[in-house]
């Protein structure tokens, strides 16, 4: 299968601290199924997934949750492999853009083009101005949006045009709820162009902008190293003989912590990978938990291709993907306070037959109340399975306001609607798969 990266658009237009200690599922099999979805035993997984730190496709945090996962897999008892594939990863030692006497942190966007050791010097020019932009440094400023991929037309047609007028680099300011830099999902085959591109938080960005109003010089440095790694999907599988398959999978890896973005969607998925067992004892189940997202959906592309049974084979696919249910936020100007309540910025598709049990099963939940069939314009790595012509099918896929930017960490998760969420999933796979079946 080829794999372009572009469904995420259709619809949504989504460093490692120190080693932490393995920890036990809490109240493992003795406990009844209630208790796998209790609000303090989901959130205290979305704790250990944060506690991982950066979870970058092949770095220390997702070589740990791999190895987490898979763990807990093991002792819900399944049968635990892994399918490794490379990506593209670079750590950057300086990323600044000085002007004057001022130097403005700024953020490397993957997959990341150096300047020379001694920086880039140029005029800094405001992409929106018409004219030629030759050796330029062009200035981009993002309508306010969650951004998510490079590739979203409104991110990457002003990039495209600024190098077509000779721009030598740009600056992306990405401009979003948390006024921070927010790191854009890439292809991991290449750089999107040959010269730097680099990520302006909002809230540090009026002095550049003002700047680039006037022409004045700049000098943008971004150094490091970097090359190709290995990522992995951790796939379980329990099989039973003859039997059919249901698959549950969620995406692991990601630009950040990813508390809010991933954290969710583990916890659900690891408890019902303790409760899908019992609940569904002559099916065939594969639990799969996909490295390699940031780069366009890439571990599910591979899982699809080599690893997943074939559709005909399947009664359904669940997939737990970005802001399965992250907390929601007020904004005020300069500020975010928290609500208790789920972020509505999450969408639910189904395949048609399950669109009325959904909405029934999630009333009242944000967001995921209005489910919608997946002809709609499936996004994330939910596309990668409609497209393969998987026919029963659910997912949930979003962007929360700390999506993609540095503040995704334990603050923006709510137990009480992570749990609602978990119970959802679990009454619809209940509802998609009846007991005699």
């Amino acid at each position: 299968m080829k794999h372009d990266g572009t469904d995420r658009r259709t619809l949504l237009k989504a460093g490692f601290a120190a080693p932490i200690a393995w920890q036990a599922p809490p109240a493992m099999a003795a406990s009844p199924d209630g208790a796998l979805f209790d609000p303090d035993t989901l959130f205290a997984d979305v704790r250990t997934y944060a506690e991982a730190g950066n979870k970058q496709s092949g770095g220390a945090g997702d070589r740990w949750t791999a190895d987490w996962t898979a763990n807990r897999l093991g002792a819900a008892g399944f049968a635990v492999e892994r399918q490794a594939f490379e990506v593209p990863w670079f750590e950057a030692s300086l990323c600044t853009l000085t002007i004057g006497d001022l130097a403005i942190p700024s953020t490397a966007q993957p997959l990341a083009v150096p300047t020379p050791p001694d920086g880039l010097s140029a005029p800094l020019r405001l992409a929106e101005t018409a004219g030629r932009l030759d050796g330029a440094i062009a200035l981009v400023r993002l309508p306010h949006r969650r951004w998510s991929s490079l590739l979203e037309p409104a991110a990457r047609a002003p990039i495209a045009d600024a190098i077509a007028r000779g721009a030598a680099a740009v600056i992306l300011v990405t401009t979003g709820p948390t006024g921070e830099a927010l790191l854009l999902n890439a292809p991991a085959d290449k750089p999107l162009a040959d010269r730097p591109i680099v990520l302006l938080a909002p809230k540090r960005a009026a002095p550049a902008i003002e700047a680039a109003r006037h022409g004045g010089q700049a000098t943008l440095r971004l150094t490091g190293h970097g090359g190709r790694r290995i990522a992995e999907n951790i796939v379980g599988r329990r099989r039973v003989s003859a039997g059919r398959w249901i698959i549950v999978s969620t995406p692991r890896s990601g630009w950040t912590d990813c508390a809010g973005e991933r954290g969710p969607g583990i916890a659900i998925w690891l408890a019902l990978a303790r409760w899908a067992p019992r609940a569904f004892p002559r099916h065939n189940l594969l639990f799969v938990c996909n490295s390699g997202h940031e780069y366009e959906n890439l571990g599910a592309a591979h899982l699809v291709e080599a690893i997943a049974p074939p559709p005909g084979e399947s009664d359904f696919w669940l997939h737990l993907g970005a802001n399965a249910a992250t907390r929601d936020w007020q904004e005020i100007p300069g500020r975010l306070l928290p609500l208790p309540s789920a972020d509505s910025y999450r969408f639910l598709m189904t395949s048609p037959d399950l669109v009325e049990p959904a909405r029934r099963i999630f009333k009242g939940q944000p967001g995921i109340e209005m489910a919608y069939p997946s002809s709609e314009g499936a996004a994330g790595e939910l596309a990668e399975v409609v497209r393969a012509g998987y026919p029963r099918h659910a997912g949930i896929f979003g962007a929360h306001r700390h999506h993609h930017a540095a503040t995704d960490d334990l603050s923006t998760v709510a137990a009480e609607p992570l749990a609602a969420t978990a119970r959802g999933f679990r009454d619809l796979l209940t509802a998609a798969i009846p007991a005699d079946r």
